[in-house]
């Protein structure tokens, strides 16, 4: 008969032989709400139940939360966007995250375990909301749910994150109708007049997103030395506006172009006429484009004012994120190179420029190989 082994101390688990002749280890573990829960592990044997033990009290010792049971996809992706993402990112991307929690990821697959979720399933939900809704959400919820799953690989909640095994939908891409160079100066002398004229400028010379033009301050313009400095955007959510660091993070300095300057000038002067008649009434903030009471405009207001403008000069009305990109089709088509450009625009990554741009790209790239042709052409009076 075998001796009987010692009692362990407490906190390191017991093992015990059951009916069916099989040993169970119990051990206390942390959850991942942060409260601690008895966790079963079995084996053939006495060791290698005890080698289990070992393995849950080592990520006992080492905080790693282990849960008794494989949580559901409904229980672990709110504890994501509320621990997780709601902490370290912005706003406007722990909204977006949340919309496609709550409206197609619980919805359609939440009863699934993090351990169970295998790449069948991740491809029939997929398919199912492209036909539901479009490629573009599709692939938007295929990144949010590999995001989430990555975070419970860090945790050490499952072993492999089954998403990235699942190629995402390729949705159609935009087709881009900028305004022409001659809309453009057509736009520019129609809108000389309206209060937001700077603005739609520095949109149309400088590419500025609309956050980030609502968000600029008159210490992020140095006029005399022409640069301006983008340092934060300022966006409405929930109801509240609110300043926030440009997208992606990417703060940066670029030249301002002389044509910029005089109607920057000209607004600095009109909103001190302004701050004089609104006397007590006017909130310093210190912005560039404000209503007459000093508060930054409204998001709204600038995108109305700007297809107003065009809709007075006969010309086709685009969204006002399209004159960035007809800033930089002109860049492009002027032969600055995309690197330049993207530094100029913001983008995050060289990839951005290369593929909203293309058709620009296009147009070079044929006017460079055209030169082919008169270096190979082939000499008089050979075959």
């Amino acid at each position: 008969m075998a001796a009987q082994r010692k009692r362990n101390p407490n906190g390191a688990g017991t093992i015990t032989q059951r009916k069916d002749g099989r040993f169970q280890a119990a051990v206390y573990v942390l959850q991942p709400d942060g409260t601690r829960a008895r966790k079963f592990a079995y084996g053939k044997t006495w060791a290698e139940c005890d080698a289990k033990r070992r393995a849950l009290l080592d990520k006992v010792d080492q905080g790693v939360p282990v849960p008794t049971r494989s949580a559901k996809l409904s229980e672990w992706l709110p504890y994501w966007l509320d621990n997780v993402i709601k902490p370290r990112r912005k706003l406007s991307t722990y909204d977006k995250y949340e919309a496609h929690v709550r409206l197609y990821l619980v919805p359609l697959i939440g009863t699934k375990r993090l351990e169970s979720l295998g790449v069948a399933d991740v491809r029939r939900f997929l398919v199912q909301l492209e036909k539901t809704t479009t490629a573009a959400t599709a692939k938007e919820s295929h990144r949010v749910l590999r995001t989430a799953l990555s975070a419970a690989c860090r945790e050490e909640l499952i072993t492999r994150n089954v998403v990235t095994l699942v190629e995402p939908p390729r949705p159609k891409a935009r087709e881009l109708k900028p305004w022409s160079l001659d809309e453009t100066l057509d736009f520019l002398a129609a809108a000389r007049r309206d209060p937001l004229y700077a603005a739609f400028v520095l949109a149309i010379a400088m590419g500025l997103r609309r956050g980030e033009l609502i968000g600029l301050r008159w210490v992020d313009l140095d006029l005399d030395n022409r640069v301006l400095y983008v340092r934060q955007q300022t966006q409405r959510r929930r109801g509240v506006l609110y300043d926030d660091d440009p997208k992606g993070r990417r703060r940066r300095a670029v030249p301002l172009p002389a044509m910029c300057i005089a109607p920057l000038r000209w607004h600095r002067m009109r909103q001190n006429d302004q701050r004089t008649k609104a006397g007590e009434k006017w909130e310093e903030g210190g912005y560039v484009f404000t209503t007459r009471t000093g508060r930054p405009v409204e998001p709204r207001n600038v995108y109305r004012s700007f297809t107003r403008v065009a809709d007075s000069a006969g010309l086709r009305v685009i969204r006002l994120h399209d004159a960035r990109h007809g800033c930089a089709t002109l860049l492009t088509a002027a032969g600055v190179a995309p690197r330049v450009v993207m530094e100029i625009l913001g983008h995050s990554q060289i990839s951005i420029t290369m593929d909203v741009y293309t058709h620009v790209v296009q147009d070079t790239q044929r006017e460079a190989i055209s030169h082919m042709d008169r270096l190979l052409k082939r000499r008089p009076g050979r075959p």
